[in-house]
């Protein structure tokens, strides 16, 4: 809220033209007596600026502007930002007039910050992770490229398992140039679960790995839907080829089904027949990867401070806290300050994937990093800076955006007729760059059974009005680089409304993705322990339910459920109260034991009938 003068009345007018009249007199009777009135000087700011520059624009002590801030009730100290409606307050009441600096200068200085970025860019290794159903042959062909292209006897490596791995082989037209591969070994679907600050997953590049002679499985569909989604190129490898039952042929009519033709059949997708256990077309699936490498033209800034992304850590003993990273940008140097998610520290300890000690690490490189504070969690993001104070203060930040987002009201979260949750949210950008940024960002997030609406958005400090339609609409607020204007904070604490600042991109994004998460139902799984059959009646009262039977496969466990199954039909399920062998009670009985068992009250049954025993898994749901 921009406060505006008073528009003076007739006689206060007349009073003030008077005494206009008195001071224009004396100054022709004293003319080294300075005039009252001055016209005020204009000062050109931006929509945000900090307290630093627009004293040097005002030409004005950063004492005085820092004073007549705490005046109006705020307080920011030197190095800190405001908006351009404050400064237009306190520019107000220091006698200078504040006006909004063109777009021109500024359009020119992003591009020479681009031009400047681009020459810095250098192309990088690929990161590829293969992935395939179980057994298919994942960790044979790992171990192979493993034992094949890291010199033997060196630590780590080969004796021991790793989660990434970073390989060098000749260019397949030029031998005497070299093309360096990083291989990650990540559990699941865990390479896609997390987003790279420009959109992309931790992978360049899949390796589809499907045994020739089992063909496509659940497992391997999920893989390719996974890829396919966040748009990862998938390089396909038929493994067990040496096998007599192969069948490469079946295998490729098995994959066309998800549009993944080979080359030889008239489609684009690169296939390769391979051998994890004999080596047999080891070679020409790394060619490919780096031809594939080749058409996407990867790159990154070896200039810029290090950005990585954490794939595992562990409490090292003697080491401490150890997170095994790879680098996504820039380059990571021995004694850098860092912060990863909410812990930060100093690089002590930084190694590359055998174990031997380094001094830096560039872009696409695995390596162990020892130095922090505690444990960083998988799929935080690393970033160095140039004092462990940023490093910090950085560190704080994201810890408390992560309470403020646990505490995210629930009226920003809305539940249409079919049952899909939406998240309202009011975005304020400090440019329209930035603002075109996040919505594009945003709108990637896609779920079944939940979106996002975006209420309102636009340039500048979040206002007064933003505060308002915020409360109207139970929207929550997103500020990229702007400040919150003083009326719009009153509005906020009293609605109890939550609004989150950001000067990154990528972590306003990763917020609202873990708030989405957050807004999904588990998926609900049964997991089946045991089944047994039910031999005899010992007890059926009001107080509870005994009966007797025979374990037949896997084992009954006192935390378990039950379910009765009459002629393949469920009739009734409940708890398991307790178990009994003889007169003692026990926690659990397996396979070929006889025991008797505790059921809720009203359990339906009858002698002969199969029990069942299960216990209910929750998963959370990703995006």
């Amino acid at each position: 809220m921009v406060y505006k003068k008073r528009k003076l009345s007739k006689k206060e007018q007349k009073a003030f033209d008077k005494k206009a009249v008195i001071s224009v007199s004396r100054e022709q009777t004293n003319i080294n007596e300075k005039s009252e009135v001055k016209a005020k000087k204009k000062v050109a700011i931006p929509e945000i600026i900090s307290v630093k520059d627009f004293a040097e624009r005002s030409e004005l002590p950063v004492t005085e502007v820092i004073s007549e801030l705490i005046k109006n009730g705020v307080l920011a100290n030197i190095n800190e930002n405001i908006d351009y409606d404050t400064a237009a307050i306190i520019g107000d009441d220091l006698g200078i007039e504040i006006v909004k600096e063109k777009a021109g200068p500024e359009g020119e200085a992003a591009e020479k910050i681009v031009m400047k970025a681009s020459k810095s860019l250098k192309p990088r290794p690929p990161v590829v992770t293969i992935m395939g159903h179980v057994d298919h042959g994942k960790t044979t062909l790992l171990d192979k490229i493993r034992e094949t292209h890291v010199a033997a006897g060196e630590s780590g490596g080969i004796t021991q398992h790793i989660s990434a791995y970073q390989i060098d082989i000749p260019d397949p037209a030029n031998k005497k140039k070299i093309h360096s591969i990083t291989f990650i070994d990540t559990p699941g679907h865990s390479a896609f679960s997390t987003m790279r600050s420009h959109g992309a997953s931790i992978a360049d590049i899949v390796v589809l790995i499907v045994a020739a002679d089992d063909g496509v499985m659940p497992q391997t569909k999920e893989i390719i839907e996974h890829a396919k989604a966040h748009k990862i190129p998938i390089i396909v490898a038929i493994n067990k080829v040496d096998l007599p039952n192969a069948d490469v042929i079946k295998v490729q009519q098995q994959l066309s089904e998800y549009e993944l033709i080979g080359e030889d059949w008239g489609g684009k997708t690169v296939i390769v027949k391979i051998s994890a256990k004999t080596g047999e077309g080891l070679d020409q699936l790394l060619e490919m990867i780096i031809l594939q490498t080749d058409m996407m033209e990867l790159l990154a800034d070896p200039t810029a401070p290090a950005t990585a992304m954490v794939i595992e850590s562990h409490m090292h003993k003697g080491a401490g806290a150890l997170a095994v990273v790879l680098i996504e940008n820039g380059t990571l140097h021995l004694g850098d300050p860092i912060a990863v998610g909410s812990v930060y520290g100093k690089v002590r300890i930084l190694e590359d994937f055998k174990e031997h000690p380094i001094k830096n690490a560039g872009p696409s490189m695995p390596v162990r990093v020892a130095g922090l504070q505690s444990v960083p969690n998988f799929a935080d993001r690393l970033i160095s800076f140039t004092s462990e104070h940023e490093a910090k203060e950085a560190a704080e930040k994201y810890l408390e955006r992560s309470r403020v987002r646990k505490y995210a009201t629930a009226k920003t979260i809305s539940k249409d007729d079919k049952g899909i949750k939406t998240l309202n949210l009011i975005i304020k950008a400090d440019v329209a760059g930035s603002l075109e940024a996040i919505r594009k960002s945003i709108s990637e997030l896609k779920h079944p059974q939940a979106q996002i609406k975006i209420i309102s958005e636009g340039v500048g400090a979040v206002a007064e009005s933003d505060a308002t339609m915020a409360a109207a609409t139970g929207a929550m607020i997103l500020g990229f680089r702007v400040t919150i204007s003083l009326p719009a904070k009153k509005i906020i604490e009293k609605e109890k409304i939550t609004a989150l600042t950001y000067e990154v991109i990528y972590e306003l994004v990763d917020d609202i993705k873990k708030i989405l998460q957050d807004m999904l139902p588990p998926i609900i799984n049964e997991v089946e322990t045991g089944r047994g059959e039910i031999l005899a009646e010992f007890r059926n009262d009001k107080k509870s339910v005994v009966i007797g039977i025979r374990v037949l496969e896997g084992e009954f466990r006192s935390s378990d459920l039950a379910k009765v199954i009459a002629d393949k039909k469920e009739i009734w399920r409940g708890k398991i109260e307790s178990i009994r062998r003889g007169k003692e009670q026990v926690s659990q009985v397996a396979a070929g034991i006889e025991a008797g068992i505790g059921l809720s009250v009203g359990a339906n049954y009858s002698i002969g009938d199969k029990v069942v025993a299960f216990r209910i898994e929750e998963t959370k749901q990703t995006l």
